[in-house]
């Protein structure tokens, strides 16, 4: 099992505003392009595709499947104590590709392509980090 890790308050600023405050109703937006259709990860003003400056937040199905992961046994910083945990490149259902951890698990158990799903950790500072754990066995079965 992944041990507890720290939630640090994220820095916010005019284009994640709304991301975090989603974040501390317990939802998950991605920035979709109005002009390509892209889905945008992490957010920002203008589509890296198309560079066009017109996006709209969207909610995310909060589903995603592994696509690389390492398991860091020396973190640094608000990490420095917390053990061995798990860093990894979930691809979202949506599309776009994020860097996270995953949660509530036995590092040793997960695989590349595994399906996850979205957790979040409280700030405490009116926000929440989104991470992921593994799919359930009923949610496993509805995305292969």
């Amino acid at each position: 099992m992944t041990p507890s890790l720290p939630a640090p308050a994220p820095v916010v600023n005019a284009e994640t505003q709304a991301f975090w405050d989603a974040t501390a109703g317990g939802r998950f937006l991605l920035s979709r392009c109005l002009e390509c259709g892209l889905y945008i990860w992490y957010p920002r003003r203008a589509c890296p595709a198309c560079h066009g400056g017109s996006t709209e937040w969207t909610e995310s199905s909060g589903r995603g499947t592994v696509y690389s992961f390492t398991v860091t046994r020396q973190g640094l910083g608000d990490y420095a104590r917390c053990g061995p945990y798990v860093l990894a490149y979930v691809t979202l259902a949506e599309g776009p590709t994020m860097l996270t951890n995953i949660v509530e698990c036995d590092p040793a158990q997960l695989e590349i392509g595994q399906p996850v799903e979205l957790v979040f950790h409280d700030t405490g500072a009116g926000s929440a980090l989104p991470r992921f754990r593994p799919a359930r066995a009923a949610e496993a079965a509805q995305s292969a």
